[in-house]
């Protein structure tokens, strides 16, 4: 059942944008280019208004957990996870020793090193990834690298097909595009961006699990508000169809419905489980409990932060093009995009928890006497 839900939302998230510009007659060949060069979307100029709106509500919806942290922390201090005895790993140690290695080559431009300098990203990543699991190691004595490797492995594939997607929808919009990416062939291209791709779902489910070793960080999310709404079937529905209706939307209107790349996924899949009586990535905060989303929306933005600093001198490199706000940029990113990271992490357990449950059902099945 849970397979088909999946292979269901696929269907809508992959074909919907597809459906939108057909319907208005736009050639589909343009949103199929592949390598994605060509920039064809002419985007709207920067503007205050538009730009201090979507300051405020990012301000206003993030506001009261902040606020909640800090006042929980301050009545009733929350102890942190206890240490455990294992030292940092040594595997750690030559791990950040490779991620300085990486990062140094990555932004100087050696000439020794010209013909390898272009694939210093996915290194400078896995070396990211296994230092967030050796900080985990540390503190609790295991990790998901140690712990769940074959789920930790399978999350490198999954994580490429994850982001060919977002490249995929990013056609319709347009919001990012490529520097430096013609120097590699068809096949190079689908080789080095598919390594590189591979990293997103480890290094933001990695980065999760490090922080929920600090339960001061979400000191009172377990019970604050209560969204009795993410369980309604009736409101899933609604959010079906508006979420359907805004990705379906983006190649026509994409200086307007640019957001809906980043929420209408997350959102469909959701409101899937939810109408068919499954549990979602929000059924705990039907009970006020919202501490792993706000964890996971951390996780992402601190990986934004190093994404976008290391993408910064490297070569090749992205370059953001993003309607009404694109100034104060921090690295590349205008400072307002930095919110998108906060429903993509979210998205990436999503896409991290449905891999879990298939790799489960299929060990299930292989081993009932596991179950």
């Amino acid at each position: 059942m849970k397979l088909f839900l999946l292979l269901f939302s696929l269907l809508l998230v992959v074909s919907l944008p597809l459906v939108g510009i057909f319907l208005v007659g736009r050639p589909v060949e343009d949103y199929l280019e592949f390598p994605p060069l060509t920039q064809y979307v002419r985007h709207a100029d920067f503007s205050y208004v538009v730009f201090c709106l979507l300051a405020l509500i990012v301000f206003a919806g993030t506001l009261p957990f902040i606020v909640r942290i800090f006042s929980s922390r301050k009545k009733s201090p929350v102890g942190s996870t206890a240490i455990s005895s294992h030292h940092f790993p040594i595997w750690g140690w030559l791990s950040i020793l490779s991620c300085i290695f990486f990062w140094s080559i990555a932004w100087t431009r050696f000439e020794w090193f010209s013909f390898l300098q272009p694939y210093t990203f996915s290194p400078l990543w896995i070396s990211y990834i296994v230092v967030v699991n050796a900080a985990t190691f540390a503190r609790q004595g295991r990790c998901m690298m140690t712990e769940r490797t074959g789920y930790f492995l399978s999350l490198f594939p999954a994580s490429a097909v994850f982001w060919w997607y977002f490249e995929y929808l990013n056609r319709f919009v347009q919001n990012w595009h490529y520097i430096g990416a013609e120097i590699f062939s068809t096949t190079e291209y689908v080789v080095f961006a598919t390594f590189c791709f591979s990293t997103v779902l480890p290094a933001v489910l990695c980065t999760c699990e490090f922080l929920e070793t600090f339960p001061n960080l979400t000191a009172g999310l377990g019970s604050f508000f209560r969204l009795k709404l993410a369980g309604s079937k009736t409101v899933a529905l609604i959010v079906l169809i508006l979420s359907c209706a805004g990705l379906a939307g983006i190649g026509i209107y994409p200086d307007y419905l640019f957001q809906f790349l980043w929420l209408s996924p997350l959102l469909i899949i959701s409101s899937v489980q939810v109408i068919t009586g499954h549990r979602s990535i929000f059924s705990p905060v039907e009970k006020g409990d919202w501490r792993r989303i706000i964890l996971l929306a951390l996780s992402a933005l601190i990986c934004g932060f190093f994404w976008e600093m290391w993408n910064y001198h490297s070569l090749p490199k992205w370059a953001y093009s993003v309607p009404f706000v694109n100034r104060f940029r921090i690295f590349e990113m205008p400072l307002i995009g930095y919110a998108g990271y906060l429903p993509f992490g979210i998205e990436c357990a999503v896409i991290g928890g449905l891999l879990h449950d298939i790799l489960f059902s299929a060990v299930k099945r292989k081993h009932p006497d596991k179950g």
